[in-house]
C-alpha cells in the first residue's frame, strides 16, 4: 500500500490526476460548499441541564424579560465630588410621573434635561401621559461620594429578526437582516457617541454593561484573523528562507500551507454545523490558522528534508521522491493522526466552545496533512531539482548530515547518557518548580491586552458601587418561599443585597409559578470572590426546603464555565495520554520506548507552565492564566510535541534495523536534527503569532506553548530522547526484537 501510493505521487499522470482532484475540491469549497464566516466573540456554550441555562430559559416564561440595559457611566477626573453643574448637566431636574398605574406601584421618577435625555430614544419603558406615550429613562443614581453617576438605560432585546438601521432596503427588495453582534454594535456605537457630547470638563464617561461587553469583545476580533493570517504567513515566509537559503523554494510549502488554510476555514465550519455547532468564533479560527500554518509546515519540512536527502542517491527525481515518499509518509501520517485523535477527544468537552476548536482544529489538520502528503509531492516532483537552487543537491555528492553538528551531538551524548539525561531532568523541573504558584481565573477586567470602554466603565463602577452593580446575578424560586430565599441570600456572606426583581410598573416579575429575585455581590464580576460569593448563595438557596431555588447570572454563568473547564480537563487529559500512548505503540511495536517518550512529553509540559508563569508575572504582570489555557496548552503541546519524538524515533527505528540502535539513533539525529529544529522554531514562532489577538488567553497559549516547542526541539528531543535510548540500549524497542543487519 504504502510503495504503491509512493508511485501514485511521484508518476507523471497519476500526480496530474491527483492535482486535478485537489483543484477540483478547492473549487467546491469554495463555491457549492462554501460557509458564512463572521469575527464574533468567544461563546459559552454551557450544557442545556446545566442551572444557569436552566434559569434563563425559566426567565423567558416572566413578564418583562424581553429587554436588557446598557450602563453609561460618568464620573470626575480627579476622583473629587461633582459640582453643582456637574450633577445638574447629568441628572437634570426632578419630574414624577403618576400615569394610571395599578394600584400600589410606585411613580416613575425621571429628570428633564439631564443626560438621561440623551438616551430616551434607546429606550424600551414607555408611558402614557396625558394620553401620549413617551420613552423614559429611569433616574441617574449617585454615588456615596458623588464621584460618580450611573444611567442604567433600558433597551428592547435583539433578536435573530432584527434589521439594521444603517442597511437600506434596495427598491423593491426587503430590508437587509444583520446579526445580533452587528445590530448591538450599531446601537452601542451610537450611544456612546451620544454620551460624550457636550460632556463638562472634568468629567469622563464610559458604557459597559452585558450588550456592551459583548460588543467590544467582538469588535477586538475585527481584523484580527486578517492581521494573525498576514503575519503567521510572513513568519512562515521567513523562516523557510532561511531554512532553505533559496529564493524559490519556500514558496511551494508556502503556497500549500496557505490553500490548506483557506480550506480549512471553510471545511471546518461545514463540518462543525453537522455536530450543531452554528459558528466558530474568532479565538477557534485564530488558533485553527495558527495550528494549520504550523503543522502543515512541520509536515512539509519534513518532507522536502527526505526528498532533497533522496536526491544525493538517486538522479531521477521521481524516484528520488518514491523513497523520499515511503520513508516520510508513515512518520507525517502518524504524527497526523495523533494530532487529529488528540484534538477530536475535545468532541466530549462540556462547553460548546472547546468542542468546536476542538472539531475545526482536527479538520484543519487532515487538510495539511492531506496536503503535505498527496499535493506537495506532486508540486515539488514537477518543478524538478532547481527549486534548490542556488545549492541543489547532486547524485553521489556527500551529504553533511553525517559529519554535521547533529552526529557531533549524537555521538556525544551517547558517550555521557546518564549524565546528560540527569542535567536534562534537572532542566525541566527545575523550571517545572515555577509551576507551583500559578492561580487560574482572570476577572471579567482582566480578559485583555488592551481594555476595551466596557472594561474601562466596569472599573468606574467598581471604584464607586458594589461590584456586582451592573450585573445582579438572578435567582428564581417558587412563589410560595419567596420571603423564605430572600432571607437566606440575605444572608450569605458578599452578598450586598436581594430583592424581589420589579418591572418598570413597580410589580414583581413574576409568573403563576417562580418569582425572579435580583441579587447584588460585593466582589467585582468573574472574581474568585465573586465564585466563593456564588458557591455560597446556591447552597444557602438550595437549602430552602420546598423553593426549588435556582442562580444564575453573569457570575455563576462564568462560574459554570471555570467548572466545566476543571471538569474537562479530569476528563480529557487522560484520553489523551491514552491515545497518544496507543498511536506509539501501534507505530513502534515498542511498549518500553512510548513510555520513555510519554514522560518526555509531560516533563516538557509542566516546564512549559513553570516557565510562562514566571514570565506572565515578572514581564507581562498576568495576574492569573485564564480558564482555557491550561487544556489547551496540554493538547497542543502534547501532541504537537510527540510529533517530533515520532520524526525522530521513527527513522531511528528505520535506521536501527540496519545499524543497531546506538548507530542507528544517531544516524536518525544527524538525518532528522536540523529539520526538526527547522519545525520546531517555525511552529513556536507561529504560535507566538497568537499575541497579536487581544485576548489574554490567546497571548498566554501562544506564550507557553511556544516555549514549550522550543523546549522539545532543543533540549528533549535532541538530547534527552537519544540519552534515553542509549541508556536502554536493544531494550528501546523491547519486546520487539531487534533486526539488525549483521
Amino acid at each position: 500500500m504504502k510503495q504503491a501510493l509512493a508511485k501514485l505521487v511521484a508518476g507523471k499522470w497519476s500526480g496530474a490526476a491527483i492535482f486535478l482532484v485537489a483543484f477540483t475540491f478547492v473549487g467546491l469549497v469554495f463555491g457549492p460548499l462554501a460557509s458564512e464566516k463572521a469575527e464574533t466573540a468567544p461563546s459559552v456554550g454551557l450544557p442545556s441541564d446545566n442551572e444557569t441555562v436552566l434559569v434563563d430559559e425559566a426567565l423567558k416564561d416572566l413578564p418583562s424579560q424581553d429587554g436588557t440595559a446598557v450602563v453609561v457611566v460618568y464620573r470626575t477626573i480627579d476622583g473629587s465630588a461633582m459640582t453643582d453643574a456637574q450633577k445638574t448637566w447629568i441628572i437634570g431636574e426632578k419630574k414624577v410621573f403618576t400615569p394610571p398605574f395599578p394600584p400600589g406601584a410606585d411613580p416613575i421618577v425621571t429628570y428633564e434635561n439631564g443626560a438621561n435625555q440623551k438616551f430616551v430614544d434607546y429606550s424600551s419603558i414607555e408611558i402614557t401621559v396625558g394620553g401620549e406615550t413617551q420613552k423614559v429613562v429611569p433616574a441617574a443614581t449617585l454615588s456615596d461620594d458623588e464621584s460618580t453617576a450611573v444611567i442604567t438605560v433600558p433597551m428592547t432585546k435583539i433578536t435573530d429578526e432584527s434589521f439594521c438601521d444603517t442597511v437600506p432596503a434596495e427598491a423593491g427588495k426587503e430590508r437587509a437582516k444583520c446579526s445580533t453582534v452587528q445590530l448591538a454594535d450599531e446601537r452601542i456605537s451610537n450611544l456612546r457617541a451620544e454620551a460624550k457630547v457636550d460632556l463638562p470638563d472634568g468629567l469622563e464617561t464610559a458604557t459597559t454593561g452585558p450588550e456592551a461587553f459583548l460588543v467590544d469583545v467582538s469588535g477586538v476580533f475585527k481584523g484580527a484573523n486578517f492581521t494573525l493570517l498576514g503575519t503567521t504567513a510572513l513568519v512562515v515566509m521567513l523562516l523557510l528562507l532561511i531554512t532553505y537559503r533559496s529564493p524559490v523554494l519556500w514558496a511551494i510549502p508556502l503556497l500549500t500551507v496557505g490553500i490548506a488554510d483557506a480550506i480549512s476555514g471553510d471545511l471546518a465550519t461545514k463540518v462543525a454545523s453537522w455536530f450543531g455547532i452554528t459558528n466558530l468564533d474568532g479565538s477557534v479560527t485564530g488558533i485553527l490558522s495558527v495550528l494549520v500554518f504550523g503543522a502543515g509546515t512541520d509536515y512539509a519540512l519534513l518532507l522536502i528534508s527526505r526528498y532533497r536527502e533522496e536526491l544525493f542517491v538517486y538522479g531521477d527525481k521521481r524516484e528520488a521522491m518514491r523513497k523520499a515518499w515511503s520513508g516520510a509518509a508513515p512518520a507525517i501520517f502518524a504524527s497526523g493522526a495523533t494530532v487529529i485523535l488528540a484534538l477530536s477527544t475535545l468532541a466530549i468537552a462540556d462547553l460548546e466552545g472547546t468542542r468546536a476548536l476542538g472539531i475545526a482544529c482536527a479538520t484543519g489538520v487532515l487538510v495539511a496533512m492531506v496536503g503535505a502528503l498527496f499535493v506537495l509531492p506532486v508540486l515539488l516532483v514537477n518543478f524538478g531539482t532547481w527549486i534548490f537552487w542556488p545549492v541543489r543537491p547532486k547524485v553521489g555528492k556527500i551529504s553533511k548530515t553525517d559529519t554535521g553538528l547533529w552526529a557531533k551531538l549524537g555521538r556525544g551524548v551517547s558517550k555521557r547518557p546518564i549524565a546528560v539525561t540527569l542535567i536534562g531532568v534537572i532542566i525541566l523541573g527545575g523550571l517545572a518548580a515555577g509551576a507551583g504558584g500559578i492561580k487560574i481565573g482572570l476577572s471579567s477586567t482582566e480578559q485583555f491586552l488592551k481594555k476595551p470602554e466596557a472594561v474601562v466603565g466596569q472599573e468606574y463602577l467598581a471604584k464607586a458601587f458594589p461590584a456586582g452593580t451592573t450585573t445582579p446575578s438572578t435567582v428564581i424560586a417558587n412563589n410560595d418561599k419567596v420571603e423564605d430565599v430572600l432571607v437566606a441570600a440575605r444572608a450569605v456572606d458578599g452578598v450586598s443585597s436581594a430583592e424581589v426583581a420589579k418591572n418598570n410598573d413597580g410589580e414583581a416579575i413574576a409568573n403563576d409559578e417562580i418569582t425572579k429575585i435580583d441579587v447584588v455581590l460585593d466582589a467585582e464580576s468573574r472574581s474568585d470572590a465573586a465564585y466563593a460569593t456564588i458557591t455560597a448563595l446556591r447552597e444557602a438557596v438550595h437549602n430552602v426546603d420546598g423553593a426549588e431555588a435556582k442562580v444564575g447570572g453573569l457570575d455563576a454563568q462564568s462560574l459554570d464555565v471555570k467548572n466545566a473547564y476543571a471538569s474537562d480537563q479530569q476528563t480529557i487529559i487522560p484520553i489523551i495520554l491514552g491515545l497518544v500512548f496507543l498511536v506509539l505503540v501501534l507505530l513502534l511495536r515498542s511498549l518500553v520506548a512510548p513510555v520513555l517518550l510519554l514522560l518526555t512529553v509531560v516533563g516538557s509540559f509542566f516546564a512549559s507552565m513553570g516557565a510562562g508563569w514566571l514570565l506572565f508575572v515578572s514581564v507581562f504582570n498576568f495576574p492569573a492564566l485564564d480558564l482555557s489555557v491550561f487544556l489547551f496548552s496540554f493538547l497542543f503541546l502534547v501532541a504537537l510535541g510527540v510529533d517530533y519524538n515520532i520524526f525522530l524515533v521513527t527513522r531511528a527505528k528505520e535506521e536501527s534495523e540496519k545499524l543497531g540502535l546506538k548507530e542507528g539513533m544517531i544516524k536518525a539525529l544527524a538525518s532528522t536534527g536540523g529539520v526538526i529544529t527547522s519545525a520546531g522554531i517555525l511552529l513556536a514562532a507561529v504560535f507566538a503569532v497568537l499575541g497579536v489577538l487581544p485576548l489574554v488567553a490567546l497571548a498566554q497559549i501562544g506564550v507557553i506553548v511556544c516555549i514549550g516547542v522550543l523546549l522539545d526541539t532543543l533540549l528533549v528531543r535532541t538530547v534527552i530522547v537519544p540519552a534515553l535510548a542509549f541508556i536502554a540500549g536493544e531494550k528501546f524497542w523491547w519486546p520487539s526484537k531487534s533486526n539488525k543487519v549483521g
